[in-house]
């Protein structure tokens, strides 16, 4: 460790570092920042990276041609690296957070602890805010123990959004939770067709500043032919289920409450679940929470981890009644990024040569005045002269014609002839 800071800090201080994107060669040193960051970590999550770790090693051929065409794995993995010297730096990892990829997320962001944090770290994050032009709002997850973390993000324009608390309820709660009977008559299976539904229930369930960062819309909630087979696999792979349902209310015609739990058939890791409940009927927890925990009891016995937000105090005040521990700590934050347009240079309409401009409305050439002349010569048209009586006549002159017109009848100048 001594060895690589050492090598870090030699670096020529002119070389420039340049953000790119993931190539294989880099994951070795990928590896490398993996390993230091999960180093004061718990022993499970140092499992974990190692997991994501080989998983990357094996699949990153097929997830670098799933990213050159528009598919639902296209940033399955959308990572850059800061390079110096042929030496990796840094890495930040991002994905979309919504179907319409309005908001972004910050998945993880790796540094050298040998390297300028702050610098490297504000480097790979504009670098995403500028190449990514999709992305109206940035969102991402921070311990509120990463005192580092926390700096780096609130230097960049990161604000608080909510706090996030992760509950894990013991084998033995959860059996006991089991023995009761939950009381939900209307529990119905998750489908395409209740996708509005659950879209209602999601915006009623939290403010209005975080319905705006998520930015979230009907399609978010439907699962497309690609996405199921590719649930199916990753399921098998991994020893997973996914079990999903909601409650439905039928006077109101609405979901009023909603749950998804991921088991682990192995029986090596927590389950874990992600409630939403609509604040007007918060006391579906407790039936929710036996319904998990009677599905939970057909698998291994493992502990059930499941989250609540600081806007939800009804869900925070039931999980501590109950006796569940507390194991992580989050904070929310967000940010908005502006795009700003080409500007077009300033162009004065006084400077405007007009003939150039119009050149297709121009005569083919120069008119010629015409013979004939509305006025008589030698007078000047008036504005003051009287308009002729019917019994005057009209005199229309010009240079080779008089036409004489009278304002009387016909019948009444032959008389006068005759």
């Amino acid at each position: 460790m001594a060895a690589r800071i050492k090598m870090t800090s030699l670096l020529p201080r002119n070389l420039s570092v340049i953000i790119r994107p993931v190539q294989y060669r880099d994951l070795d040193g990928i590896e490398r920042l993996n390993q230091e960051s999960f180093a004061a970590l718990t022993p499970q999550g140092a499992r974990f990276a190692i997991s994501q770790m080989q998983q990357l090693r094996r699949w990153y051929g097929l997830l670098k041609f799933l990213s050159w065409f528009p598919n639902p794995l296209q940033y399955r993995f959308c990572a850059y690296v800061a390079e110096q010297g042929r030496m990796i730096l840094g890495m930040i990892q991002v994905s979309p957070f919504n179907r319409t990829r309005s908001t972004w997320r910050i998945d993880r962001v790796m540094l050298e602890r040998g390297a300028d944090k702050q610098g490297i770290g504000s480097q790979l994050l504009r670098h995403c805010f500028e190449s990514i032009l999709e992305a109206r709002t940035w969102l991402l997850e921070v311990n509120v123990n990463d005192i580092e973390a926390l700096a780096l993000y609130r230097q960049n324009g990161f604000q608080r959004l909510a706090e996030m608390t992760y509950w894990e309820i013991e084998p033995e709660l959860l059996a006991e939770l089991a023995q009761g009977e939950p009381d939900l008559p209307n529990l119905l299976p998750v489908s395409n067709a209740d996708a509005q539904l659950l879209y209602q229930l999601d915006t009623a369930s939290m403010p209005p500043l975080v319905r705006q960062v998520f930015d979230r819309n009907t399609r978010d909630f439907k699962t497309s032919l690609f996405g199921v087979l590719t649930d199916a696999v990753k399921q098998w792979l991994t020893k997973t289920e996914v079990v999903s349902g909601y409650v439905f209310e039928p006077q109101r015609k609405a979901a009023i409450g909603h749950f998804q739990v991921q088991l682990d058939r192995k029986g090596g890791a927590p389950h874990a679940a992600t409630l939403t409940v609509h604040p007007a009927y918060t006391w579906l927890y407790p039936e929710l929470l036996s319904q998990l925990a009677r599905i939970a009891q057909d698998f291994p016995q493992q502990g059930l981890q499941l989250a609540s937000s600081d806007y939800q105090p009804e869900r925070e005040e039931y999980l501590e009644r109950i006796g569940a521990k507390r194991i992580e700590h989050t904070l929310i934050m967000s940010r908005s990024v502006w795009h700003k347009l080409r500007e077009s240079k300033f162009v004065s309409l006084e400077g405007i040569q007009w003939s150039e401009m119009l050149q297709g409305l121009q005569p083919a050439r120069k008119p010629i005045p015409g013979g004939m002349s509305w006025v008589q010569p030698g007078k000047s048209p008036s504005s003051e002269r009287s308009l002729p009586s019917k019994s005057e006549p009209l005199n229309f002159s010009g240079n080779n014609s008089s036409i004489e017109a009278s304002g009387q009848p016909e019948s009444t100048d032959a008389q006068q002839e005759n």
